[in-house]
């Protein structure tokens, strides 16, 4: 694995933002979504039909409505799981560490939590070191709290508008929130949806995504399967500075994975490493 430098987490950064907003703004332009209202989808700004409508009015027979399907739904895809899953297998949960927009909230509810209590997560049993990895004093205070929870609660309900705008045009919704008129389902939707996720972000984040998020889980298992696969690795021509590592800082580099694991372990004890770089 590429040794970790300020200007490659500044790109990761970068790229984590730059999909965010793709993924928020990916409704409103019509790139990518279901329009459960017009009962089709959209792609690339285009209408996207499985010509199951022509096949019901009479206009095409049942095999060139199979056809439909098979070229228009399954092939794409199955084509974008294939070149997903061939990506995960050389580099392993590259989407997470690098694009995901849940785990870049992971990331910063996990820096704004250790600047409020000294631990990346409530689950922690004890504090991280009172030093950064380049000796500078780890500083934190109950104050930031004021800011964990309302960041958690505003990601819970970005998420949940965002989500809903996949299913329902994005005008409608947002204009039904700028007049303070959202319908009942969706009133409800995005109560109900802001409130799972404000826990989630709160209490599991990393735990989910470890545990729980199936994009992740297929991730892990074609870079498991690969043992030629990218890994964390130990650069001997560094090795002096294990030695300077002072005992307070209590091994910085176990202390830095966002997703709490020990670098230097076995592979399949990593089995949820997102490549992140850090």
């Amino acid at each position: 694995m590429a040794q970790s430098t300020p200007a490659l987490q500044r790109w990761r950064t970068a790229l984590q933002i730059g999909f965010f907003v793709l993924f928020a703004l990916a409704p409103v332009f019509n790139l990518l979504r279901y329009d459960l209202k017009a009962g089709h989808a959209w792609l690339l700004g285009y209408e996207w039909h499985l010509g199951v409508d022509d096949f019901l009015a009479g206009k095409i027979n049942a095999v060139a409505a199979a056809i439909n399907v098979l070229t228009r739904l399954f092939l794409p895809l199955l084509s974008g799981a294939i070149l997903f899953l061939w990506v995960a297998r050389r580099w392993g949960r590259l989407y997470c560490g690098w694009l995901c927009p849940h785990f870049s909230v992971v990331e910063i509810i996990n820096s704004l939590m250790l600047r409020a209590s000294g631990k990346p997560s409530v689950w922690e049993k004890e504090s991280l070191p009172p030093w950064e990895p380049d000796g500078r004093p780890r500083r934190h205070g109950k104050k930031w709290w004021f800011l964990v929870v309302p960041a958690a609660i505003f990601s819970a309900f970005t998420w949940a508008v965002v989500f809903l705008t996949y299913l329902l045009p994005p005008a409608e919704i947002y204009s039904n929130l700028w007049h303070g008129t959202p319908t009942r389902n969706q009133a409800l939707f995005i109560g109900a949806f802001t409130t799972i996720l404000s826990l989630e972000f709160l209490f599991a984040r990393h735990l989910f995504c470890r545990y729980a998020c199936a994009v992740g889980l297929f991730q892990s298992l074609a870079w498991m399967a690969n043992r030629d696969a990218m890994v964390v690795g130990f650069q001997r021509s560094r090795g002096g500075d294990c030695n300077n590592c002072l005992p307070e800082r209590q091994s910085a580099c176990d202390m830095v994975c966002p997703m709490r694991l020990n670098p230097r372990n076995i592979k399949r004890h990593m089995f949820t490493c997102t490549q992140c770089g850090q």
